[in-house]
């Protein structure tokens, strides 16, 4: 196990943002994590898992223990008559996954393409894109108690999944490090093709596809609308979207009938937050070097030397904009330390 003293955290973090941890692991086996824990002069401090680094937001130093999850490796695990299993480690790239399997011939992740980040990061976020989450294609996760240093194989329903959460970022889980996943990919493909501009990017029917085909789509969908944090250092999607009552959605309606809302299977209402900033004149705008991409008002961008405090001062000025003008508090999607 590699372990640093006083360690640069820009290169772990997708925003780019100057930061330092008191110390930081490489991980690159479970023992790893134990070993962690046995040493006196780590065991009682602070600690932040780190895997891409591509949802979270770092305001100053972390005067604790990072830990860099590099756990590597994929392997088909079997099949049964209605799906195919594959088994990915934590610190595997999400993307090549999601590559991997449709190179087997297996579809099922080419709606979560280009998500960045790694496997393990996925079900503590609950991805999902373009009509499709994580929780639709888990199938188990592994996961080491640290408190216990146990080993443990959980099921979906134990997770406590839900939209943008689970119970590993706060619940029951929380003290518990993803070291793989195991996903179920159906032999029947189930193409979900209804989300906005996904159709118009195929520009064929149904009966065309294969996961490939709609992979590149959905790869050239994001690459239109999202930048590249390798080229302009950002977190994705930076606020929830918010969802809310019929109640609420009628008095919005009311002084905004153009507002887009998608209705849930709970009967609540999601809202487009990237709707509201824009209405807000936020698209495009720039404090500095922290700014609102022009492309995409739900992504803040660092264009050289912001740092995360100036980011924060930056989503919270967008954040007092929204609930002034529509009575609704925008949440973070990133962890932000």
């Amino acid at each position: 196990m590699e372990l640093t003293r006083d360690a640069d955290l820009r290169p772990l973090n997708t925003f780019r943002v100057p930061a330092r941890a008191a110390f930081l692991a490489r991980v690159e086996e479970t023992d790893d994590l134990r070993r962690c824990l046995a040493l006196p002069q780590l065991r009682e401090l602070p600690r932040l898992v780190l895997g891409g680094g591509s949802n979270i937001l770092l305001r100053g130093d972390f005067q604790g223990l990072v830990l860099s999850i590099c756990l590597r490796g994929m392997r088909v695990l079997g099949e049964d008559a209605e799906a195919t299993y594959l088994r990915a480690a934590a610190g595997e790239p999400w993307h090549d996954l999601v590559g991997w399997s449709i190179a087997l011939g297996h579809a099922g992740l080419e709606n979560l393409s280009l998500i960045p980040g790694t496997v393990g990061a996925a079900p503590i976020q609950n991805i999902g894109a373009y009509g499709v989450e994580l929780a639709e294609r888990l199938h188990a996760v592994e996961a080491l108690d640290l408190a216990s240093g146990e080993l443990r194989r959980l099921q979906p329903a134990d997770c406590g999944l839900g939209y943008r959460t689970s119970a590993f970022k706060q619940g029951a889980l929380s003290g518990h490090v993803v070291t793989a996943i195991e996903v179920r990919l159906p032999r029947q493909p189930r193409w979900v093709l209804d989300y906005p501009g996904v159709r118009e990017a195929l520009q064929a029917g149904a009966d065309a596809l294969d996961a490939a085909r709609v992979s590149d789509a959905i790869c050239g969908i994001r690459r239109r609308k999202l930048p590249d944090p390798v080229e302009l250092p950002n977190a994705g999607s930076f606020f929830h979207n918010p969802v809310v009552a019929t109640e609420t959605l009628a008095r919005l309606r009311a002084e905004h009938p153009e507002l887009p809302a998608f209705r849930q299977a709970d009967g609540r209402y999601k809202l487009s937050a990237a709707w509201l900033i824009e209405r807000c004149g936020w698209k495009g705008q720039r404090r500095g070097d922290a700014g609102v991409y022009p492309g995409h008002a739900l992504v803040l961008v660092n264009y050289g030397r912001a740092t995360g405090a100036e980011l924060w001062a930056l989503a919270e000025a967008i954040r007092d904009a929204v609930a002034e003008r529509f009575g609704l508090l925008l949440s973070p999607e990133p962890l932000v330390l």
